[in-house]
């Protein structure tokens, strides 16, 4: 996703953005205002929560098992 020059996010089509730029020029909302993404917050606290923890109980084996298959998954490499 774009971001702007302070690091928000911005949407990702012209469209999209023209009419967040002309929101912000009204004075419809502010710019500083947080475009939403559609996703319950909880639950973004939850699976980020739950990542951290996958990682942290995986051995650097496992890890590079993950990453080596996933690669091969998508440069098509068997």
């Amino acid at each position: 996703m774009p971001k702007g020059p302070k690091g928000e996010k911005r949407p990702a089509d012209v469209i999209g953005n023209a009419v967040h730029v002309m929101r912000i020029a009204t004075g419809e909302i502010e710019e500083g205002t947080p475009v939403d993404d559609g996703k319950d917050p909880a639950a973004k606290a939850l699976g980020a929560k739950g990542g951290a923890a996958r990682a942290a109980s995986m051995t650097p084996e496992r890890r590079a098992e993950i990453a080596k298959a996933a690669a091969a998954k998508r440069w098509g490499r068997p």
